[in-house]
């Protein structure tokens, strides 16, 4: 199965059986080429997928030893994401699949996400409870098999790493801002300013996180605020996300009885909320899945995986289309 990842800002390819697994991956950030305008810009993102995809397909079947023989079928990112960039990896993949003559199947890049944890040499088990936290997305989802999904809880305003990127923008930071801040963060001390944790004590499964960044602001407003300040602030901005979805992803697991916990998405790759949650899910004896850091961010690997898994249930290939907005909860079971 040949993966084709281009719904936003990073082009993904990849190669995998199967039986013997992920063959060979690939990826390109356009991060530096957005950070002149401090966000994606559209019309770039999808030129740049254009010059990107097809050095990368040969470089992954290259690197995995194969040709366009080998590929059975190709799988892309089909939704959701911008427009654009979903058109230029769904040409590709059905030029690819039209000319080998193979299935060609479209991806939902949130699905892609659920299930890239099963690329880990430990991979969960169905069922389990899900937390998929990104710049877009910040939902706790019941995962009871491949397409068998049903959303808990989600934010109510601002996504988790949204309100990241806001904040590094708050505080003069670059872009990307989630991980700008998350390292500035390193050299603060949580705590020396106090924020909010919003909804923690609510009795639902909701988030909020668009009040985080206006309060950082409205700090920095009204103290004069330093250097080590401002490295604190960010600090006590980070925790404050962090013990929101550690109490809120717990409660989760456990009131739905199981005791398997699984975290996706960009923001998944946050060193402080991996060491919180793994903290406290140890005290809980809850079994807790991350992907591998290199497959927390958009790529190739996931989709490839979830396409291979949803063709081995259909067995038919997909028209050919793209869906910017694409609700997961309308995904059928295999």
């Amino acid at each position: 199965m040949l993966g084709i990842e281009s719904s936003c800002d990073e082009t993904g390819v990849a190669l995998f059986h199967p039986q013997r697994g992920l063959l060979a991956h690939a990826l390109h950030s356009q991060a530096q080429m957005h950070a002149e305008y401090g966000g994606v810009v559209p019309e770039l993102a999808s030129r740049d997928h254009i010059r990107r995809l097809l050095p990368l397909v040969r470089q992954v079947l290259a690197d995995a030893g194969a040709s366009l023989a080998h590929i059975a079928a190709v799988a892309y990112t089909e939704g959701p994401g911008l427009a654009g960039a979903l058109l230029v990896g769904a040409g590709l993949a059905h030029g690819f699949a039209f000319a080998l003559g193979v299935p060609v199947i479209g991806v939902h890049h949130l699905e892609g996400h659920l299930l890239s944890p099963l690329l880990s040499a430990r991979p969960p088990e169905f069922p389990f409870v899900a937390l998929l936290v990104s710049g877009g997305h910040t939902q706790l989802m019941r995962v009871d098999g491949v397409g068998r999904y049903a959303l808990l809880g989600e934010t109510v305003d601002d996504a988790a790493g949204e309100a990241f990127d806001k904040t590094a923008q708050v505080l003069g930071l670059g872009y990307p801002g989630g991980p700008a801040l998350a390292a500035f963060a390193q050299s603060g001390i949580a705590g020396r300013f106090s924020l909010p944790r919003p909804k923690m004590a609510s009795d639902d499964l909701e988030f909020s996180f668009s009040g985080l960044k206006t309060a950082v602001a409205t700090t920095l407003r009204k103290n004069a605020v330093d250097a080590q300040g401002r490295a604190d602030l960010a600090a006590e901005f980070q925790q404050s996300v962090v013990d929101v979805l550690v109490s809120k992803s717990l409660r989760a697991v456990e009131a739905s009885g199981w005791k398997r916990l699984v975290v996706a998405g960009g923001v998944g790759a946050n060193q402080r909320l991996r060491e919180c949650l793994g903290s406290a899910a140890a005290v809980r004896g809850v079994d807790l899945f991350f992907p591998e850091q290199r497959f927390c961010t958009d790529n190739g690997a996931m989709i490839a995986l979830a396409g291979a898994l949803r063709l081995k249930a259909a067995g038919h290939a997909g028209a050919f289309g793209v869906r910017p907005r694409w609700d997961l909860g309308t995904l059928e079971a295999s």
